[in-house]
């Protein structure tokens, strides 16, 4: 059983007065969970959380966490532009891309952000694009294996993403002798870890890394961002990594690999998943029933509102709001209608008895759930609402209307005549 912030009656209020689908994110439940990172890495001055805001690039959110002292992970222009007005600007933002546009870089660089450079190849390119490299800068480093793969992820060696060693190590020197002042490294080399050993072990692998840096160039970094890939428990048997445990085995870690060699980098870290993930719900309505070769419950979300479990078969739990504590009932499917077979939400899961017009909450969608919405079918996509620490719903983003939609095709007139017509 999972809990939520909210009952059955505050969900019929809110369902009164908004159409399901729509997303509810729990306000306490995100900022208690930033203090616990900043606390479980108190002991490093110069430490920050860039929250990725490709979890849950909404503008209210990233405002809550920039007044708790976060930065933003970036990928992309529009996502610098949403944090730079929410409150995170320059070097509280690091750029991270890849295949990076000549476009992309300018406006990186002239908002401040920290360019975290995917590839050597991206050096010639930013010189290109910009006329000089920036003066804080960072290195992705993908070593090509560690211990443990995921489903997200995949295997390292398949990864796009990072240099090798020997070309991280190029690329640092390179950038040094282009007027570089301030440099870093970052790795996410796991997904949706639920390993308090995650972090330890990268950090062993990142920290021997600088060493070697310092070694070999020279350069005593000034950062290491060991970026995301801690999990939450999707299913209720999981457990919550301890949060504190892990920053206490990374400052172990810290004090006898690097502050016995005269090195004291700041620490930062991009948990998108782990500081939104627990705290976001999808309501939706049951809207249909369904019993032939299985049994079917249909609701009025679909996958485009939440595509994670039709892409990854990833687990969400579905509480059906005032039968939280009744017996299960039988074993259904949890579908959508879009055109799609994988549109489901739970396959096989068992469920007390559910009732047309039922309210079911689907846990853990406070992370790269809306965010990797789309319009499939014509679905439009869901709001996104934020729960007050004093019970306010509070619209943060608006559901989409069919003029959303159809504002893109505005170009093609004889479309737009007919639609006025209608």
């Amino acid at each position: 059983m999972k809990n939520l912030p909210f009952d059955l009656n505050a969900a019929k209020a809110w369902v009164d007065k908004h159409p399901t689908p729509f997303y509810v994110y729990d306000e306490k439940g995100i900022a208690d969970c930033v203090r616990r990172v900043y606390d479980a890495f108190s002991w490093n001055p110069g430490f920050c959380e860039y929250f990725a805001v490709k979890a849950t690039p909404t503008p209210a959110i990233l405002r809550l966490l920039a007044s708790l002292g976060c930065g933003a992970d970036c990928a992309s222009v529009p996502e610098l532009v949403m944090a730079g007005c929410s409150g995170m600007t320059g070097d509280k933002l690091v750029f991270s891309s890849n295949e990076t546009s000549d476009a992309e870089y300018r406006e990186a660089v002239a908002a401040g952000a920290v360019i975290n450079f995917d590839d050597i190849t991206q050096i010639d390119r930013i010189i290109e694009a910009t006329g000089s490299i920036p003066k804080k800068v960072c290195c992705r480093y993908n070593p090509g294996k560690f211990g443990g793969t995921s489903d997200i992820m995949g295997h390292l060696y398949d990864s796009k993403f990072g240099m090798t060693g020997e070309q991280l190590f190029d690329a640092l020197g390179r950038l040094k002798e282009e007027g570089a002042e301030s440099f870093g490294i970052h790795a996410m080399l796991a997904s949706c870890s639920l390993e308090n050993s995650y972090y330890p072990k990268l950090a062993e692998e990142l920290f021997a890394v600088a060493l070697e840096i310092k070694d070999r160039l020279g350069i005593c970094l000034d950062f290491i961002d060991m970026s995301g890939g801690i999990g939450i428990p999707y299913r209720p048997e999981e457990n919550a990594v301890d949060i504190k445990a892990i920053g206490e085995a990374v400052h172990e870690v810290y004090d006898r690999v690097l502050k016995a060699n005269g090195l004291e980098p700041a620490i930062y870290t991009e948990m998108g998943r782990y500081i939104t993930g627990p705290y976001g719900y999808l309501l939706t309505s049951v809207i249909g029933k369904k019993h032939i070769y299985k049994e079917y419950i249909g609701v009025d979300a679909t996958a485009a509102c939440l595509m994670r479990p039709a892409i990854y078969g990833s687990y969400h739990h579905i509480t059906v709001l005032g039968k939280e504590n009744a017996e299960p009932a039988g074993v259904y499917d949890v579908v959508g209608s879009l055109c799609e077979n994988n549109d489901k939400f739970a396959v096989d899961r068992e469920l007390p008895e559910v009732e047309y017009g039922d309210i079911l909450a689907i846990h853990d969608a406070g992370a790269h759930g809306h965010s990797m919405g789309y319009t499939y079918n014509g679905k439009l996509r869901p709001a996104e609402y934020m729960l007050r620490e004093n019970g306010e719903l509070k619209l943060i983003r608006r559901a989409q209307t069919m003029d959303d939609y159809f504002a893109v095709l505005d170009c093609d007139n004889e479309f737009a005549e007919a639609r006025k017509k209608l």
